[in-house]
């Protein structure tokens, strides 16, 4: 196996995770590193990740493809917001184009990595389902392996789920085989899962419900852009698609800038526009009405009103309640209602995991990542030749990660340079005196605030932010200086 002949070679680059974010990651590298020998390595069986995982029915992106899709790649197709196989047809095109697909190892699970100071080397130790594990060296490490457990989904303990006489499903494992046909289902959740997930059910289950604590926001849009694709009829194809990817970013920023300056005025338009889909009699301040601003949480997006059709066909139930329990026939709820069901789903969100779940040490040191500091949100106080691929939530996950790919090959490319064998972002006098803030900060979500913790910090001041803002970061990762005084050349 090529993973076992080449462990006495060390590797200029690994990366971890051959899903949206590794394929392209390898395909910066390629462009801006010619001949820097790397692997990637994927645990599951197939590339694509979250792509590749998830098999719900309506999976789909949650954003437009021309900002979550590749700057260097333009999305083709006539749908902006794409399904989950036309995602996953994409990364997979880019992997054969460009040869990527001869650089990855499948089955093959990181389990640790030790830096070792005197070689300079990430040595790392590798799962193939052998008996012992494979060993493998490398100069520098990237992690593509986003920030969600993909064996486990999250599921609260419900009281009483054992007496509940029908299948209880989570999307992360989707059985394929799965009949609900003319079944009465509730979904519990009100993310962006949920809200796929009942409207690509409705009209084949006999009803719909979904059962949520608190509402969520949600936003219709058409799933095809007008604009990308009148441009593509009269521009050549690279213009066309740089010019809609800059636009979308415009909106989405504009968006999110608006939901922070003025929550108000964007949360009654907002609400305006659900009341618009479903009528006036609507109960919109109770299902759609959320506690908190615009922002404070992802905005779910429901392309093509699906969602609100299947509601006001009849086929879907919002229901706003807390449950008391499972019962052998369905849900008891806080209220007394009892909701009757033939299966339940439990759309409840993700578990998350820190780089992966791997376990880092420093010269055989454990290293416990919730004692670092952020480095512009993809280095760490202290560690070496590691860059850890965490894209936007409040924008394309792929923005931050096109940025993120070209700053860890400007890193290459200036240790060459220099001749310089690590680097690593060390705290200034100045800096250890900074106000620890989460990783992720100012977003409520129930997935992040469970896990945050386990996260590096981030401080108050510059370059220990991670700003989850495009413009900010396309300046300082494209183009500022990597000798900064904060990251140390050795």
């Amino acid at each position: 196996m090529a993973g076992t002949a080449e462990k006495d070679k060390a590797l200029d680059v690994v990366i971890v995770g051959a899903g949206l974010s590794g394929v392209g990651a390898a395909a910066h590298l390629q462009e801006n590193c010619p001949g820097k020998t790397y692997r990637i390595l994927e645990a599951r069986a197939d590339m694509g990740g979250t792509w590749d995982l998830f098999r719900y029915p309506g999976i789909r992106s949650d954003s437009d493809m021309h900002t979550l899709g590749y700057r260097f790649k333009p999305w083709r197709a006539a749908k902006a917001i794409a399904d989950g196989p036309a995602i996953l047809d994409y990364v997979k095109e880019t992997a054969a184009e460009r040869g990527i697909d001869k650089h990855i190892r499948y089955r093959h699970k990181l389990l640790t990595a030790d830096w070792s100071e005197q070689d300079a080397l990430w040595a790392l130790s590798i799962d193939t389902g052998a008996e012992a594990p494979v060993t493998l060296r490398c100069r520098m490490l990237l992690m593509c392996s986003g920030y969600y457990n993909y064996e486990q989904g999250y599921t609260p303990d419900f009281e009483g789920r054992e007496d509940f006489k029908g299948p209880v499903i989570h999307p992360q494992h989707w059985p394929q085989d799965l009949d609900y046909r003319n079944k009465r289902v509730v979904i519990i959740g009100s993310g962006a899962t949920a809200m796929t997930l009942a409207p690509a059910m409705a009209g084949k289950a006999a009803q719909i419900t979904v059962l949520q604590r608190s509402p969520t926001y949600v936003v219709s849009r058409p799933d095809k852009d007008v604009v990308a694709n009148t441009l593509r009829k009269v521009l050549p194809e690279t213009w066309a698609y740089a010019t809609t990817r800059w636009k979308n970013v415009v909106l989405q920023q504009f968006i999110y800038r608006r939901s922070r300056t003025k929550p108000a005025q964007l949360k009654e338009k907002l609400l305006h526009m659900v009341s618009k889909e479903l009528g006036s009699d609507y109960d919109v301040a109770t299902h759609f009405t959320p506690s908190y601003n615009p922002w404070d949480q992802r905005l779910c997006l429901v392309p093509n009103a699906d969602l609100f059709k299947s509601i006001k066909a009849g086929e879907t139930d919002m229901v706003t309640d807390h449950i008391e329990r499972f019962t052998e026939q369905g849900i008891l709820l806080k209220s007394g209602k009892e909701l009757p069901a033939d299966m339940i789903v439990t759309a409840t969100g993700l578990n998350l995991k820190v780089l992966g779940g791997v376990t880092f040490s420093l010269d055989g040191q454990p290293l416990d990542f919730a004692d670092t500091w952020s480095y512009k949100g993809l280095m760490y106080s202290g560690v070496p030749n590691l860059v850890f691929t965490f894209g936007y939530i409040n924008a394309s996950w792929t923005l931050r990660a096109d940025l993120i790919a070209e700053f860890f090959c400007r890193l290459i490319n200036h240790m060459d340079a220099t001749g310089t064998r690590s680097c690593r972002p060390e705290l200034r006098d100045e800096d250890r005196e900074m106000t620890p803030r989460p990783f992720i900060d100012d977003f409520s979500a129930g997935y992040m605030q469970r896990m945050m913790h386990r996260f590096p910090k981030q401080g108050d001041r510059e370059p220990w932010l991670n700003t989850q803002d495009y413009r900010r970061d396309r300046k300082q990762l494209r183009r500022g200086k990597l000798e900064d005084g904060v990251l140390r050349f050795r």
